[in-house]
């Protein structure tokens, strides 16, 4: 049996009177959580939708974008004053779970594995038995709704923030689901008595967050740290020059950076690209798996045991024209050391950017015969 309900307002003003005396703040709340302790009292939880507004009725079916942004606008701002109180209790609701934890011989660890970790689930990820440890479980749950209240409390943070990563290759709805668990590391690691607001901090944890997801998983092959800072210095001359093909040797000049840097940053700046995606903004065909497989090969398909991959390629490059050959094998790096960029291509052949295009979007669309997608195609369906 649980003993009376202490309520938000009767703790924060027991909190707020320990809060004169910040450096006490945390002995006079941890004698407080014990005289809890004795009197068998438990801290209120709050309904979620108390800090929520209620939902719009809508007859159109949102977006997932568009609906993760109605749910977080939901969410009532909080003011400095209040988000003090907060994070308060939060301080205090832990101070009880980590006396909970000693009296029932358990450490944080245990509560998402290890020796507690029997049964039932907890709200977050805890893994204690309830029914062996109640106090810890319902501790713990104290514990995580103030956090959560917290936490999303401030998610349009993630929103805002997420923006500034919109350029790169990584998914969006995967750097909002990182930004969401870091801010719950940032409620972990807030101090309420630096003075400071809570998205100050939480913003630190965000770029944290987004960035160690950029580097962990948004590439296919990690990228070491000095080529990362030097393909950045290499985006901002692309962009100050104004020409996404602008040749090593000009970036080279306004970065300081030495040329043979410059193309290696350049070769990593490639994105790795789906087989199902378009070749290009002009084309609204299938994407490279249409353009290298055929769905239904005919009778006269080669049989790989017959022709090498590299033979095969350099067969369906024999049909196109020697200019069309050229451009493709520059642009893709067939038999080079690396791609080219059209900048490249056009100084090597004398033309412009714009014929460089042209006959790179020719040669391409000769590719998609389905004669010359028989080449390749044993090699796409084993």
């Amino acid at each position: 049996m649980h003993g009376k309900i202490v309520s938000h307002e009767e703790l924060d003003a027991l909190l707020n009177e320990f809060a004169l005396d910040p450096e006490n703040f945390s002995a006079q709340a941890r004698k407080l959580a014990k005289r809890f302790d004795r009197q068998r009292r438990d801290l209120e939880i709050s309904d979620p939708q108390s800090w929520q507004r209620s939902a719009p009725e809508s007859v159109d079916r949102p977006s997932t974008d568009s609906q993760l942004r109605a749910d977080i606008d939901r969410f009532i701002l909080i003011g400095r004053e209040p988000e003090a109180r907060l994070a308060r209790r939060i301080q205090f609701a832990r101070i009880r779970l980590e006396l909970a934890l000693e009296t029932a011989d358990l450490d944080f660890e245990d509560l998402n594995g290890g020796k507690g970790s029997l049964a039932a689930s907890l709200p977050g990820r805890s893994k204690v038995n309830c029914e062996a440890f109640p106090k810890v479980c319902r501790r713990w749950t104290e514990w995580h709704t103030l956090r959560t209240e917290l936490v999303e409390r401030n998610l349009y943070l993630v929103l805002i923030n997420v923006e500034r990563y919109a350029h790169t290759t990584a998914g969006r709805a995967d750097l909002i689901q990182e930004g969401s668990a870091a801010l719950y590391r940032a409620v972990d690691g807030f101090d309420w008595k630096r003075g400071l607001l809570f998205r100050t901090y939480a913003v630190h944890w965000l770029n944290q967050a987004f960035r160690a997801y950029l580097y962990n998983f948004s590439k296919t092959v990690r990228v070491p740290v000095y080529l990362q800072k030097a393909m950045r210095h290499v985006n901002q001359a692309i962009e100050k020059l104004g020409d996404p093909d602008a040749s090593p040797a000009e970036i080279a000049k306004i970065t300081g950076l030495g040329e043979n840097l410059v193309r290696t940053a350049l070769e990593s700046i490639r994105s790795t690209r789906s087989l199902d995606a378009p070749i290009s903004s002009l084309d609204d065909g299938g994407g490279l798996r249409e353009l290298l497989s055929s769905s239904e090969p005919g009778p006269d398909s080669l049989v790989s045991e017959d022709i090498s991959l590299s033979e095969g390629i350099h067969q369906a490059l024999d049909r196109l024209s020697d200019r069309e050959r050229y451009v493709i094998e520059m642009r893709y790096g067939i038999d080079k050391d690396h791609e080219h960029t059209l900048a490249e291509v056009a100084g090597e052949l004398g033309v412009s950017l714009e014929r460089v295009r042209q006959i790179q979007m020719r040669a391409i669309g000769k590719l998609r015969n389905p004669a010359l997608r028989k080449v390749v195609d044993p090699y796409l369906n084993n």
